[in-house]
């Protein structure tokens, strides 16, 4: 039997459409800002990392808030992250980066325009026959008003993946500040800006990136409806997704 998404989840056309294409390298997803005549290509997908989930059970959201701060210093309680409703095998899974490039000029000066679309989490190498909103614990789909989605908010431009069991132990060094400034953390430093942080206790990771103002996360299913992705778009000027 194949898989449906429930219409209420369901990515739009343009939406499924802009998925699709920030992970197929040498198609168009678009053209430069104020410049409808030079394209935006996707030149190639990276592999940033790997990351392991031993729990099976994944967190899509910022590894810290800035409205947050006080309660970070003080040790006082916080939102939970959103742990996702879907789960996945425990195992180690790859984390890609989707690059595109729009040269454009600005004050004279020539750029290559290159920037990242969209991040996504490798479940499996089988192809995507669809795009869904994730859910995360506590989302009511009933409640949801008709055109809002679901999804995870970041002051600073940055989400993450990471392991659900450990979350409190990987994000800590994220939330540690004094006076209002955050300590420097002991992570991996990868390309975009990206870091990964590991317990070798837990033999967990979490994996930063790139999101403007937060995002949506998008489930890839199969045609059986099994997850073979989880994304999220890096909030692109006139991106539609």
């Amino acid at each position: 039997m194949e898989w449906s998404a429930d219409a209420r989840l369901a990515a739009t056309p343009e939406e499924a459409w802009y998925l699709s294409t920030a992970f197929t390298p040498g198609l168009q997803l678009g053209t430069v800002y104020d410049d409808p005549t030079t394209p935006v290509m996707v030149t190639g997908i990276e592999e940033l990392t790997s990351i392991r989930i031993p729990s099976g059970r994944i967190i899509v959201d910022a590894p810290f808030h800035d409205d947050e701060i006080w309660e970070y210093e003080r040790g006082e309680p916080t939102q939970p992250p959103r742990e996702l409703v879907q789960r996945v095998r425990p195992g180690t899974y790859r984390v890609e980066l989707a690059w595109t490039a729009g040269p454009y000029e600005f004050f004279g000066e020539q750029f290559d325009g290159v920037a990242c679309a969209a991040t996504r989490l490798v479940i499996s190498d089988d192809a995507v026959a669809g795009w869904e909103m994730g859910l995360a614990v506590g989302d009511d789909i009933d409640r949801l008003p008709p055109g809002e989605q679901f999804r995870f908010f970041s002051d600073a431009n940055v989400g993450c993946f990471a392991d659900a069991s450990a979350w409190t132990t990987l994000a800590a060094p994220f939330r540690t500040f004094v006076d209002g400034r955050p300590v420097e953390r002991d992570t991996q430093m990868l390309s975009d800006s990206c870091e990964r942080l590991s317990d070798d206790t837990l033999g967990a990771d979490l994996v930063t990136f790139t999101a403007e103002s937060g995002g949506v996360v998008w489930l890839g299913r199969t045609a059986t409806g099994d997850v073979a992705c989880i994304a999220v778009t890096s909030g692109m000027p006139g991106a539609k997704a």
